[in-house]
């Protein structure tokens, strides 16, 4: 899999989710097989105010490499000199042209630019002559079932010097409802000349196979299936290789738990973490005995100390019953 010059080992990408792909998550997915994994989307307003939270969520470490840095805004010369102060810092640039979430909508940007297919174009041709790497966009269908745009945007977009184009195939207005429209990817893919990569829906290795094979997608991109199951990248690899997959055991949970609590200690310190990691330790549980009790101790606790030493006893006790 080849994004203009960038050469992936795979065609398994981990997709750029706000609140969730900070670089301790990034590290374990890339741990378990993804050959490219993106940023937290990042506000290109805040970036060229020099806001230092925007900044820092394009922290980086050597194992994670290579990364690629998702920017969100609605003004091309923002969007390109945003583009150019962080390309240093990636191997590759996405432009976020699908974000659903109001608070983003409502300043112009994410899904709201799929109204506006020549604005898209304006940035992508901005953004193109500002950096060198490779450049990609991340859309969806469209605004709604009535305003699909999809192939118009992936074409202007191509035609501007986008190395490749992400579709979720599911409009604004759905969300994360209703069951995404893979035929939409393989007719993308058959409109345009460069890479489309599949995102929706994949939450087993045969769901990544069957997008794979049914919409002739380049690679295929994964989000909330993800979540505390990094065994689902592991497993697709495994598929493809015609191995079968690997169930994680008791132990590996408990491992996989502690080692990502402990990057995001690392990374973060003890107030942030305790914070961020509640919801990435109960993922981690989730289908488990007693998950609910887990859940809710997790939940209470206020100290680093605490959190580790609820994640050790639960996971502890059920290898017990294993």
């Amino acid at each position: 899999m080849n994004i203009a010059n960038l050469s992936l080992d795979n065609p398994i990408i981990l997709a750029p989710m706000a609140g969730i792909t900070d670089l301790p998550y990034r590290r374990i997915m890339k741990e378990f097989g993804a050959a490219l994994v993106f940023s937290e989307m990042i506000s290109a307003n805040g970036v060229v105010r020099n806001g230092r939270k925007s900044f820092e969520l394009t922290r980086s470490s050597a194992d994670e490499r290579p990364l690629a840095i998702q920017i969100f805004g609605d003004d091309p010369e923002m969007i390109a000199e945003t583009a150019r102060l962080l390309e240093e810092r990636a191997e590759l640039i996405d432009i976020n042209c699908g974000c659903p979430v109001n608070k983003v909508i409502r300043s112009g940007a994410g899904s709201a630019l799929l109204r506006e297919p020549a604005r898209i174009g304006r940035i992508v041709a901005a953004v193109r002559k500002a950096i060198k790497v490779p450049l990609t966009i991340k859309i969806r269908s469209g605004w709604d079932q009535a305003t699909l745009s999809y192939l118009e945007v992936g074409k202007i977009a191509a035609a501007e010097g986008v190395d490749a184009i992400t579709l979720h195939p599911r409009t604004r207005s759905q969300g994360f409802g209703g069951k995404a429209d893979w035929r939409q990817i393989a007719l993308l893919q058959e409109a345009v000349d460069i890479p489309v990569i599949g995102s929706g829906d994949i939450f087993t290795a045969s769901d990544a196979e069957q997008m794979l094979s049914e919409t002739g997608c380049a690679a295929i991109m994964i989000g909330r299936g993800g979540y505390g199951n990094p065994w689902l990248i592991r497993n697709i690899l495994r598929r493809r290789l015609e191995l079968p997959e690997q169930t994680p055991d008791i132990a590996e949970r408990r491992a996989v738990a502690l080692r990502h609590l402990h990057y995001h200690a690392e990374c973060f310190g003890e107030k942030k973490t305790v914070f961020e990691m509640r919801k990435h330790l109960c993922w981690y549980s989730r289908g488990m005995i007693g998950s609910s009790d887990f859940r809710q101790k997790v939940n209470q606790q206020q100290t680093l100390a605490g959190l580790r030493r609820s994640t050790e006893d639960f996971f502890t006790e059920m290898a017990g019953h294993d």
